[in-house]
């Protein structure tokens, strides 16, 4: 959502007092590497509050304070050098959220030679403290182990380590990613498809676990202000989707009309509630009205999808946030389920009826009219996509007793090829594991039987969430 605060990142980095004294130049180069971790964290989605150098049990408890009042969502401790882990405790138990421990020397390894050249033992201790910050890490781990506190850690260099780095922006994207969630109003119009027990979830636990608010929406209202749509407003948007759909040329101004009312209208009601996200069903029988509205509501939502909100058929809200989460992380996020396997080709075939993402489409998605919505109410336009070919991640946010919930992954490739031209989204999918045992796999863990893909291979990222979110992260391939 526009209106997101920016991500509030907290940084300090650790040390030992006593050194100051013993080790001339010690402090103010180890505040130094500091300040390039802050530069090298900044980036305009979110803020870095740089707390500083914390040395001293006293100083640990000023800063421990300070986190609170600048309500920061993550905190990043920069190891400079050997630190007790006296000074890190109070400051987490503080702070109260995600810890990323960064362990990072200045360069690759010490210039041995030079070093031992060195005639003074004391400045040979003191360029050695440069280097250590490796040692304190046990130490961390294991305090944070029996306080059962998450230890989230990157060990790597300062300067010329670009795996290191990159897995420090994955762990930035992520926490990124969990604060969205956090701020998520996600909208639920309608109720569940009578009979589909598997995605039937627990609202509560969605709000504590993701801290996600849901906002109950009545499909009355917005057949209200459909009725309320300006004709120009409808002309006006029949160009929209002439633009972003290729419509069929057995589509009928009628239909068309119909859907582009309904698009306007979604529009609307999205902006009223500051939705992020939308689950919806709803059989609309016995009030034309409402049979009106959700029988011509496919474009509409799909043109929300394709701009960041994301939405769900079948009041699938668990699908509804792993949809949320891979267009998060930039990849799209389309609604997924199994269509049929092809054992030929050692594909299966997946996709939806209702809305797609055209925005990870293979070229511009087709508008195609349906004379039947199969097992549900009505008629209209709808639209026929396949994923862009390449690698894509599969997600499914699971509903699991150990925690609540976790987050079922497996990275694949959708292949060129032919499609069921049925006027729905679907994509011959390829496993690296062969159809077979994917669909074993993914089975065994107990999804709903829908899941969001998005485009590229994201589970690392995923893996990194999950860690944040204290929720098990399961990759089947």
């Amino acid at each position: 959502m526009s209106d997101l605060p920016k991500l509030r990142v907290g940084l300090l980095g650790i040390g030992l007092a006593a050194y100051w004294t013993q080790f001339d130049g010690l402090e103010e180069r180890l505040k130094g590497y500091l300040d390039t971790v802050a530069e090298r964290l900044y980036d305009p989605t979110r803020e870095v509050i740089n707390f500083g150098l914390v040395d001293s049990a006293e100083r640990a408890s000023i800063v421990g304070h300070e986190t609170r009042v600048q309500d920061i969502d993550f905190l990043v401790i920069y190891v400079t050098t050997y630190a007790l882990s006296a000074i890190v405790l109070p400051i987490v138990r503080k702070a109260k959220v995600p810890v990323l421990v960064l362990n990072l020397q200045p360069t690759a390894a010490l210039d041995y030679a030079r070093f031992n050249d060195l005639q003074d033992r004391t400045t040979m201790t003191g360029e050695w403290l440069a280097y250590c910050s490796a040692c304190t890490m046990p130490e961390i781990a294991n305090v944070f182990e029996r306080c059962e506190i998450p230890f989230h850690q990157v060990n790597g260099r300062l300067d010329d380590d670009p795996e290191c780095w990159r897995e420090i922006h994955e762990w930035m994207d992520a926490a990124q990613v969990m604060h969205g969630l956090s701020h998520l109003r996600l909208g639920l119009m309608g109720h569940y498809y009578s009979g589909m027990l598997d995605i039937a979830t627990d609202l509560t636990a969605v709000s504590y676990i993701f801290g996600t608010h849901f906002e109950q929406l009545e499909v009355d209202e917005l057949s209200s202000i459909r009725l309320n749509v300006s004709d120009t407003e409808v002309r006006q948007e029949v160009e929209v989707l002439r633009d972003a759909f290729d419509i069929q040329e057995d589509c009928s101004f009628f239909e068309l009309d119909r859907a582009a009312r309904t698009s306007v209208a979604l529009e609307q009601f999205i902006k009223k509630y500051s939705l992020g996200a939308l689950a919806y069903y709803y059989k609309g029988s016995g009030s034309e009205l409402n049979e009106d509205t959700m029988s011509s509501i496919i474009l509409g939502t799909s043109l929300l999808t394709r701009r960041g909100i994301p939405v769900a058929g079948e009041y699938e809200i668990k699908n509804a946030l792993a949809m949320k989460i891979m267009d998060s992380f930039g990849t799209g996020g389309s609604f997924t389920e199994y269509y049929a396997v092809d054992y030929t080709d050692d594909i299966v075939l997946m996709g939806h009826d209702g809305p797609g993402h055209p925005g990870i489409a293979d070229g511009k998605t087709r508008v195609r009219p349906l004379d039947v919505y199969h097992g549900k109410v009505g008629r209209g336009l709808s639209v026929e996509m396949s994923v862009k070919a390449g690698p894509v991640t599969l997600l499914s946010v699971v509903e699991n007793k150990r925690r609540g919930f976790k987050l079922l992954v497996a990275e694949c490739s959708i292949e060129a090829g032919p499609i069921l031209e049925i006027g729905n989204t679907n994509s011959r999918y390829r496993f690296p594991i062969g159809a077979r045992k994917f669909i074993q796999r993914w089975n065994e863990h107990g999804p709903a039987h829908h899941c969001a893909v998005g485009v590229g291979h994201i589970a690392h990222k995923l893996e990194k969430l999950g860690a944040l979110l204290n929720v098990d992260v399961v990759q089947v391939c």
